[in-house]
């Protein structure tokens, strides 16, 4: 009963060591890998405490493992434009401009159902007031609903120096209008860190800071 007991406060104290480490999104929505790597690391914790003649270091040396690669893979995660998209998705918009796509419901596997409710989630009870919906990487739904002051929200037109076509093409902007603006701001592409912009073309731009990738 003792070595069980004193099993189960390591593993705890090194669990939540592990889910701190690998960031605060980890106790919130889960991305896929994410979502992985919390059930491996708690099938490996329980597996430690129901046979007490396993070697503690056989629980304690995946569990680091794990948290290892975690860590490694969200800094290649953080550079890779690709790589991200490969493990994460990207976000999906099921409704523009009031009108459901019922194209792209079908390809996240989404009924009205999953969509009705995920709105009175929200507080939201009348679909034909929703102006737009996106499904996020985690899976949760946001809605931008119509009396809303701005009736067109802003999309990630520039992250991390690279220019994120779907955002581009939903608003209707062009690279052109982009390469204007940052001629406007007298910078470059490889030097933004962010920029958002509506239909309308208003836009917000943050350069990265200096001496920072």
């Amino acid at each position: 009963m003792l070595i069980i007991t004193i099993r189960t406060v390591i593993l705890y104290f090194l669990i939540v060591f592990s889910l701190r480490l690998m960031g605060k999104k980890q106790l919130g929505e889960l991305q896929p890998s994410e979502l992985v790597t919390t059930i491996m690391i708690s099938n490996i914790a329980t597996l430690a405490l129901e046979d007490a003649s396993t070697p503690m270091l056989m629980g304690v040396i995946p569990i680091l493992m794990i948290v290892s690669l975690d860590v490694i893979m969200s800094g290649v995660l953080l550079k890779s434009t690709k790589m991200r998209k490969a493990f994460s998705g990207t976000a999906r918009v099921i409704i523009s401009d009031g009108v459901i796509d019922q194209k792209e419901m079908k390809n996240l596997r989404y009924t009205i159902d999953d969509l009705t409710e995920a709105m009175r989630e929200q507080g939201i009870f009348d679909i034909s007031q929703v102006q737009y919906a996106i499904v996020e990487t985690t899976g949760k739904i946001n809605f931008f609903q119509k009396e809303q002051p701005a009736q067109n929200p802003p999309e990630v037109i520039i992250h991390d120096g690279e220019i994120n076509k779907d955002g581009l093409y939903r608003t209707n902007l062009g690279e052109g209008w982009v390469k204007s603006i940052l001629k406007e701001n007298k910078t470059e592409l490889s030097n933004v860190f962010f920029m958002s912009a509506d239909k309308n073309g208003a836009y917000f731009l943050v350069n990265k800071e200096k001496g920072k990738e």
